[in-house]
């Protein structure tokens, strides 16, 4: 196995849990993660990071235009601009592609479904987080031989991240 997908309910962990695998293999990495934003404590939306740096806002609430999650317009150039080059340049370096997440923001991109796909048919090893809710792109990237899916919990969610780390290494 050398794709593995975190998967489970919102504000479970999964972030944290990627962030923590980065951190630990550090420059081995390429890819993105994604960040809240907040305004007086309240969620307004999204913004995708880089592990080399770059940043871009994927979704807020004060987004207009014709993608909309809930309520947050979502930036189809954030993901395709900064997300999808993340990933291939990660792929042609040879590293641990990390995407944080497929989920039903991301997956409105085309060019993001099939830079997920590379990633994931690719000699690299991928982390990833993955919508917990059936959608037809997750469903068929669950129903793969090479993906483990792994579940967190609020049980499981502290052991993960050296469970990840020595699929990763083995």
């Amino acid at each position: 196995m050398k794709n593995f997908l975190l998967t489970g309910p919102p504000r479970v962990g999964k972030t944290t849990i990627v962030r923590a695998v980065i951190s630990r293999l550090k420059d081995k990495c390429a890819g993105f993660y994604t960040e809240e934003i907040k305004e007086s404590d309240e969620r307004v939306g999204f913004k995708l990071s880089t592990i080399a740096n770059k940043s871009c806002v994927l979704s807020h609430k004060d987004i207009r235009g014709h993608f909309h999650v809930g309520k947050y317009g979502v930036s189809l150039e954030c993901i395709e601009e900064v997300g999808v080059p993340a990933i291939k340049q990660g792929i042609k370096a040879g590293k641990i592609i990390v995407i944080d997440e497929i989920g039903k923001m991301e997956t409105l991109s085309r060019p993001f479904r099939l830079s997920v796909l590379d990633a994931l048919n690719s000699r690299s090893l991928v982390i990833g987080t993955m919508l917990f809710k059936r959608q037809p792109f997750c469903d068929k990237i669950r129903a793969r031989k090479d993906v483990e899916v792994i579940e967190v919990t609020e049980e499981n969610r502290d052991k993960i991240q050296d469970i990840i780390i020595q699929k990763l290494q083995q």
